[in-house]
């Protein structure tokens, strides 16, 4: 650009292509405020850089390409950015202390043994082996529904005992 009268020419064009500017932009980002952002920085880098545009260009393509690489810029920023997440702790998973999980071991052994023989060889066959009914059924030497009536029993005595 050579004249300043050159300069204010190009920057009424600007502002009349700010309609095209922010549907271009819509079409790359469905967010308002982003599109807002997006066409901002357009025309705020276009105006830092306006030394630099050659008259007798097509203006709307030199600023459809700024706008364009600054999308993917901040695309590209975005991408390999997630702000916030990886520092708050809300986020983290929360895992009992190990203490809390042994406390409850031992009261789910005491609870176990506190159990009828019958209702303790059924929980422990079916349950803690993970055998079937009918394995358990023939350990057992009874019916497998005895089997099936004695875990169901145990599983409400322990969960009763353990609230």
């Amino acid at each position: 650009m050579t004249t300043d009268h050159a300069s204010d020419r190009v920057r009424a064009e600007m502002i009349e292509l700010i309609p095209a500017l922010r549907s271009f932009a819509r079409r790359l980002d469905r967010s308002p405020s982003n599109v807002d952002d997006l066409v901002q920085e357009t025309l705020t880098r276009a105006l830092a850089n306006l030394d630099k545009f050659q008259e007798g260009t097509s203006l709307k393509s030199w600023l459809f390409t700024i706008l364009r690489n600054t999308f993917c810029t901040k695309f590209g920023l975005a991408k390999r950015e997630t702000v916030g997440l990886e520092d708050c702790a809300s986020a983290r998973p929360a895992v009992n202390a190990p203490q809390e999980w042994s406390v409850r071991a031992q009261e789910f052994h005491r609870a176990f043994l506190g159990l009828p023989p019958h209702y303790r060889d059924a929980v422990d066959i079916i349950l803690i082996q993970g055998q079937s009914y009918e394995v358990a059924a023939e350990r057992c030497g009874c019916p497998v529904g005895t089997i099936k009536s004695r875990v169901n029993r145990a599983r409400a005595q322990l969960a009763t005992q353990l609230g």
